[in-house]
């Protein structure tokens, strides 16, 4: 999924619709929809929308709405950022045209878990910022609707700097590295120090269990901490703390994480290293942090 080309020359179109009414959002998504159904091999396009926006859509396309995909966006957007760039790569691959052309309207839910606190929507941000990089090969076409009463003016202008067609675009590794300027709070005196160049998968299930969580859910944390440590090298330092009922772990590698993509590209199945333990851990848990600091780079995963 990864290019080393551009947003500029890349043949990913990555837009951006804002709409403050009903109206609004129907004057938006028919010539973009239009536009999906006369785009040669092409399958017809998709929406992702809000209930209520899938209604005025098929109220304005009547019998032409029988040809394009209509999907509540409640049941696509069921996760974190890193969940919903999964979701995409897995569409994208199993029902796309040739090059992953199709049309896509897609309209995060911001009144659900992208929009429910300020931590919450900056890494939906991130993910608008990456896409640019991470599905640059693609000969996708995708408006991402934006409805100004759910949103909000803040997150409104964060979002019109990650997409291409924006007077305020910006590229988006300065945009990444602008959400990981903001520090993380530190460990807490009493976080559980881990023995070894790796941590023992045992030890982490252990610890969860004694700190409330279910064993399925330890053996999640566990192994997401595991195969992180494992994908990152040899680490210095393993710490283990709650936040409130999440766990969390802290790994500082020997090496620094020099790819800011790391965790977010699907891992081949044959691909061996960096970014393979951290894809899984960003799928399972809630964040996972990366930040490089005057000692070397740490790797915060928050389970919960």
């Amino acid at each position: 999924m990864t290019s080393p080309a551009g947003p500029g020359s890349s043949p990913f179109d990555h837009r951006m619709a804002v709409f403050g009414s009903d109206d609004e959002f129907l004057a938006q998504a028919l010539p973009f929809v239009a536009e999906g159904l006369a785009a040669r091999h092409e399958p017809p396009p998709v929406v992702i929308a809000a209930p209520g926006n899938l209604d005025l859509l098929r109220d304005a396309l009547g019998p032409g709405a029988g040809d394009i995909g209509l999907l509540p966006h409640t049941e696509w957007y069921t996760g974190s950022a890193a969940n919903a760039i999964a979701q995409g790569a897995g569409y994208l691959a199993a029902h796309a045209g040739p090059g992953g052309r199709i049309h896509l309207l897609m309209e995060p839910v911001w009144g659900g878990r992208a929009g429910r606190s300020p931590r919450e929507s900056a890494e939906w941000i991130r993910y608008e910022a990456l896409a640019n990089l991470l599905f640059a090969p693609l000969a996708t076409t995708v408006l991402c609707a934006y409805d100004t009463r759910v949103a909000g003016a803040t997150v409104v202008a964060a979002a019109r700097r990650t997409h291409p067609d924006c007077a305020v675009y910006e590229d988006p590794l300065r945009i990444a590295a602008e959400l990981d300027a903001v520090p993380l709070p530190p460990p807490p005196a009493g976080a559980e120090s881990v023995p070894g160049p790796a941590p023992a998968a045992g030890a982490v299930r252990t610890w969860a269990t004694g700190r409330g969580l279910a064993p399925a859910e330890a053996e999640v944390f566990a192994t997401a901490v595991v195969e992180a440590a494992a994908a990152l090298g040899p680490v210095d330092r393993t710490l283990l703390w709650t936040d409130g009922p999440a766990c969390v772990c802290e790994l500082r590698p020997v090496r620094r994480v020099d790819d800011p993509l790391a965790g977010f590209v699907p891992p081949r199945d044959s691909a061996p290293g960096q970014g393979r333990g951290l894809w899984f851990a960003r799928q399972v848990c809630a964040y996972v942090d990366v930040r490089d600091e005057p000692g070397g780079t740490s790797v915060r995963l928050q389970y919960g």
